[in-house]
């Protein structure tokens, strides 16, 4: 019998194809440094986890409104709004099973079948995965490298834009790349979103895993909030990646057709777990703080180990967990031509496992550079260096 042939355009999260690689090459007795996959191996702060016991003997095991709790939608609000300089109603808000649902209830609740929406690429994968399974055209917009990182290229974006055009996703302190936009950016993509009247989706799964400077939310200028859905995660500043909770923050209307999502999907976000995120935001915040005080640390290490190498370059971004190094100079020092190759050949020799460029998205015509994505997340800062030294020998030779 046949299936959907809509499967067919259902993308993946690429980076779990590196896993399968690196648990294979584990499972022959190497060692293996995990920089692939964005997880965080620290342990969720422990007055969350008793948070969640209690809300489990107290009950809340049962349904739950499909747009989540108002205990926690209120939370929420004020706590979103408060850090981004935004009066946000509890109606706004959304709760769902992680950041990722997102994404797709965005999609389905703005685009028809023919529309066009663009997405960031280098990106996460999961944009394009969902544009073109509800029957959407992706429009892949590029990023330019700078002294400092890395740029949105304003010029592309603007010339993509078309009667077609319905939506715009921006991810502001970006996976997989950690580039961070601007206020000059900021504003012109939201000037070309009103300009164009686009809905846009602002991810902005990693808010709050920055080390210094302010984050800003597109959705804060004038004339945005009416038109901008926030994407939120508790799986970054918590360490809560596997609890699966989010939310989203959407103009009224917008927010009515998720929760009608909700309630055909998932019915609701687990209740126990909406009790433990009331007290991730109001509780005590010191596990938060160390959880960011040792990402710092990994990321200085990761950084600096990295620039020492011959044919490697990478800025040091102010947020998220990834380094975007690149990698063309050390391949020709290898005589490595293709990224693919140079993953497998790193983790054969080195036991470093990375995710490359080809993992977020197709590259587009013009790139003549080629670069890793090393997630610092999963590693302790002496993994770290053990593995990385390695890489550095193994590149050297």
């Amino acid at each position: 019998m046949a299936l959907a042939r809509r499967l067919a355009r259902l993308g993946t999260e690429t980076a779990f194809a590196v896993s399968q690689a690196a648990a294979e090459w584990a499972a022959h007795g190497h060692r293996v440094y995990p920089f692939h996959l964005g997880d965080i191996d620290l342990a969720t702060p422990g007055n969350i986890v008793q948070a969640l016991d209690k809300a489990i003997a107290d009950g809340n095991t049962g349904y739950c409104p499909a747009a989540g709790i108002p205990l926690l939608r209120e939370v929420l609000a004020e706590d979103i709004g408060l850090k981004r300089g935004m009066t946000i109603d509890p109606g706004q808000v959304t709760v769902h099973p992680g950041g990722k649902p997102v994404i797709g209830k965005f999609v389905q609740t703005v685009m028809d079948p023919g529309d066009e929406v663009l997405y960031p690429n280098p990106g996460y994968p999961i944009y394009e995965s969902q544009i073109e399974y509800h029957g959407g055209i992706a429009r892949p917009y590029r990023y330019l490298p700078t002294q400092t990182g890395f740029a949105i290229d304003l010029a592309q974006v603007e010339a993509m834009i078309g009667p077609k055009t319905k939506a715009i996703i921006y991810n502001d302190l970006q996976n997989p790349i950690g580039a961070e936009s601007t206020d000059e950016e900021r504003r012109a993509i939201a000037d070309l979103a009103q300009r164009h009247n686009l809905w846009v989706l602002s991810d902005e799964a990693y808010f709050e895993m920055r080390y210094s400077g302010t984050s800003r939310s597109i959705a804060a200028l004038p004339g945005m909030a009416e038109r901008t859905v926030i994407l939120y995660t508790f799986s970054k500043k918590f360490a809560m990646t596997g609890w699966r909770l989010g939310c989203a923050v959407a103009p009224p209307e917008v927010s009515k057709a998720f929760a009608k999502l909700n309630t055909n999907d998932e019915s609701c976000t687990a209740h126990f777990v909406q009790h433990a995120g009331v007290e991730a935001i109001l509780g005590d915040q010191s596990g938060p703080r160390a959880i960011l005080a040792e990402l710092e640390a990994r990321r200085d290490a990761t950084a600096d180990l990295l620039n020492a190498m011959p044919g490697v370059t990478v800025a040091k971004p102010n947020a998220t967990f990834y380094l975007f190094p690149d990698v063309t100079g050390a391949m020709a020092i290898k005589g490595i031509t293709e990224l693919p190759d140079f993953a497998t050949e790193a983790l054969h020799a080195t036991g470093v496992s990375f995710c490359t460029r080809l993992h977020f998205g197709r590259p587009q015509p013009g790139e003549d550079r080629l670069y890793a994505r090393l997630a610092y997340s999963g590693l302790p800062v002496d993994d770290i260096q053990e593995g990385l030294s390695r890489l550095k020998a193994w590149i050297e030779a």
